[in-house]
């Protein structure tokens, strides 16, 4: 990385030193150290920075020669002001290095004729939450060293599926640190569910909860909030942090793989600098599709971000009416990391948008107690100069998926073939013919069952290994290794629980 040490000093030298503040007011003003450890604010809101920084053309077209690692530190530095140089070096080293991804560029941006796709699961858990929680894990040591805490931290996640096990690989075994995962039982694939319950490591902790994702994510969010309940673990010498996307740790890295893709582009010769790029992303909780916020914010040429649901399409109809309601019918479908009804990132995108931390609490109040609100007509047009939404249901993407692989002997899985679906709608439904990114989120053998049904191939009698296999016949990528060696792993998590059980068996955890 030597040569990339000059090319970046410029712009660490001359970046303010960033604060982080709750959405929700409150006046919680910490470092981005402090931000990581914590996780989530006091007053339940999620930590943004003061201001967000911007970059120059002379930064993005520097970006174009770099290596992911590189292009990774020059766009953390703005973010992660107290932190070294030589620090976020050394954390980006290890979660990106040592054979943990199976591409040399981590994040490959794959271009055909009439789009081009960012491929974000080619790491250690094949789904692209791998890019966040392989770095999460080294932020946090790095956090702890740099701010002399001496407690453990104990990592809470609710997950619909990826984020679990990413998480789990992330911070298996790391000094100082527990993390126990909820996910809703048979609410994941079954891939999805065996990464989480094979989990090797000292310090990990599985467990499945009665009812679906948003129970799960309301629980642990409870949890956070309740300071007795905080304070008796402090008495163990224990703390309470998340590897959700509401940490900005989490958040944070997922901005670069923007950067990096129109990197990609402009050395490809795709696009010219200048040229705005749209990126089409499949989304559930909001923190990907923000990452791409905070880029466009930041100065990088975006246009639209186009926000893909599943049936479940809460988003769809905010970012359409302006009235976010969660009380509504909870849809299982066959993109199982995108079957949320409470968003929680979409709460930065209404603090940066409105600029009222008052007002976000308030919204936010309404949905616990009330379940929806509603945003003014203006502030809604503001965010629709960014944003698009759609949605495909299960069949469209099931044919999207048979597209893909009959016209360009491409498979995608079930999330990304989502995205693919609602960009060529909205391709069909504009004028707008900038270039299109469609956001990749995860491998398809991770949902092989419905990946090889939607090519036409029956199941019928095939265990989970079966379809990895058949899926292997006919796809060009091979077998990841992470989910090959799952066929001779042993089940090693077994605990389930209600949800409102969910705190007494983090208890349970946490003196062990």
């Amino acid at each position: 990385m030597e040569s990339f040490y000059h090319i970046s000093y410029h712009y660490k030298r001359e970046a303010i030193f960033l604060k982080y503040i709750s959405t929700r007011g409150g006046g919680e003003s910490l470092s981005s150290a402090e931000a990581i450890i914590q996780g989530l604010s006091a007053n339940g809101g999620l930590f943004v920075p003061e201001e967000l920084p911007a970059v120059d053309a002379a930064f993005i077209q520097g970006l174009v020669s770099l290596s992911y690692e590189e292009r990774a530190v020059a766009v953390l530095q703005q973010f992660l002001t107290d932190y070294t140089e030589e620090e976020l070096c050394g954390c980006v080293t290890r979660a990106y290095g040592m054979g943990k991804f199976d591409t040399e560029r981590k994040a490959p941006t794959k271009m055909f004729d009439d789009c081009s796709v960012l491929e974000l699961w080619h790491g250690p858990t094949s789904a692209f939450k791998d890019m966040a929680l392989q770095l999460l894990p080294q932020l946090l040591q790095t956090a702890l060293a740099k701010t002399g805490e001496t407690a453990d931290v104990l990592i809470l996640v609710a997950t619909s599926g990826d984020t679990g096990k990413a998480a789990l690989e992330g911070f298996r075994d790391v000094a100082q640190t527990k993390i126990m995962v909820f996910y809703p039982q048979g609410g994941v694939s079954r891939i999805q569910g065996l990464q989480m319950l094979t989990q090797e490591g000292g310090n990990v902790n599985v467990t499945a909860v009665r009812g679906n994702f948003d129970d799960a994510q309301s629980g642990v969010k409870r949890i956070f909030s309740d300071a007795a309940f905080g304070e008796e673990l402090a008495s163990h010498g224990v703390k309470l942090s998340s590897a959700n996307s509401i940490n900005w740790g989490r958040l944070v890295p997922q901005i670069v793989y923007y950067f990096s893709a129109y990197a990609d582009l402009l050395a490809a010769g795709r696009i010219a600098y200048g040229d705005e790029v749209n990126f089409c992303v499949p989304t559930g909780n909001f923190g990907d599709i923000l990452a791409g916020y905070y880029a466009k914010r930041m100065g990088l040429p975006v246009g639209r971000l186009i926000c893909a649901s599943n049936r479940n399409n809460v988003l769809t109809e905010f970012l359409r009416t302006g009235t976010y309601n969660r009380k509504r019918e909870f849809f299982k479908t066959i993109t199982p990391s995108m079957d949320i009804l409470i968003s929680s990132n979409l709460e930065r995108l209404l603090y940066h948008a409105a600029g009222n931390a008052e007002q976000v609490a308030a919204w936010m109040r309404q949905l616990a107690e009330q379940g929806s609100y509603t945003i003014s007509k203006e502030l809604l047009a503001n965010i629709q100069k960014t944003f698009w939404a759609d949605w495909a249901d299960d069949e469209a993407t099931k044919a999207t998926i048979r597209k893909a692989y009959e016209t360009k002997h491409y498979i995608p899985d079930t999330h990304t073939a989502v995205a693919w679906c609602v960009a060529e709608n909205y391709q069909k439904q504009t004028a707008d013919r900038r270039e299109m990114v469609v956001v990749s989120t995860a491998s398809p053998y991770k949902f092989n069952g419905s990946v090889l049904t939607a090519l036409g191939v029956s199941t019928d009698g095939m265990d989970e290994f079966s379809m990895l296999d058949k899926l292997q016949e006919l796809n060009d990528n091979p077998i990841p290794r992470g989910l090959a060696s799952l066929r001779d792993k042993a089940v090693r998590h077994h605990d389930v629980c209600a949800r409102d059980e969910m705190k007494n068996f983090v208890a349970a955890f946490a003196k062990q």
